[in-house]
């Protein structure tokens, strides 16, 4: 992995929406929080656009913890979004 790229994973109906489960990204300059991330990713096409519409029903984890969409992404290695899980 190069040194300022991430892994972004893609689960449930934003993986759907994407079109793919991961991808490796270089991350632009100035994309220091998962918010940041996402606005940036709603660029990327159509596919995004609609996958990140909802910002507020949005989650993550950074390096496989549960994180704040403000939260910093200094040094993160992977990055994790998901629709809100359901208990049962």
């Amino acid at each position: 992995m190069r040194a300022n790229a991430m892994q972004v994973l893609y689960f449930a109906w934003l993986r759907e929406r994407i079109g793919k489960s991961a991808e490796e990204l270089e991350l632009p300059p100035g994309i220091t929080t998962p918010a940041g991330l996402i606005a940036w990713l709603r660029t990327r096409g159509p596919g995004y656009e609609a996958a990140f519409i909802e910002e507020a029903r949005i989650r993550c984890a950074i390096d496989q913890e549960f994180q704040p969409l403000d939260a910093k992404l200094d040094g993160a290695k992977e990055i994790a979004f998901f629709p809100p899980m359901t208990g049962g």
